[in-house]
């Protein structure tokens, strides 16, 4: 059974990556810290390791992909209310992140985006798991 899960993303200047996601509530572990790396705390079993590109290189073999012209990942952040998506959006617009597109409302999930400093996208939403179930529901009998 897995027991944490360790997202990697590689980034141009850590220092203004930690203030970015610090701002918008993120804490880090000083334990997997240093000048080239940091360990961002999601949850008790999700952190994601901003590493400076010359350590990420350091554990893959390719290019990286320039994330401001591709997609290499959509990381997705469920949060407990509608209102909470919007105000985490505004929080990362603030602290220099971009929103990509507009709000998407499905009736029972709300979702949003936006890009960090160095261009990975960052989904932020809602979901009423009753209104998922009903939609599930409704499909499956078409």
């Amino acid at each position: 059974m897995i027991q944490q899960l360790f997202v990697n993303l590689p980034v141009k200047d850590l220092t203004r990556s930690v203030e970015f996601f610090a701002a918008l509530g993120f804490t880090f572990n000083p334990q997997f810290t240093d000048d080239t790396a940091t360990c961002m705390i999601v949850s008790d079993n999700i952190m994601v390791m901003l590493l400076v590109e010359s350590r990420f290189k350091e554990f893959t073999p390719k290019a990286i992909c320039d994330s401001h012209k591709s997609t290499e990942v959509l990381n997705a952040l469920q949060l407990e209310s509608r209102e909470k998506v919007t105000e985490f959006i505004a929080k990362a617009v603030a602290a220099g992140g971009k929103t990509y597109a507009e709000p998407k409302d499905h009736g029972f999930m709300i979702q949003h985006g936006f890009e960090d400093l160095d261009g990975h996208i960052w989904e932020v939403f809602w979901m009423d798991p009753a209104g998922f179930a009903q939609v599930q529901a409704g499909s499956s009998n078409e």
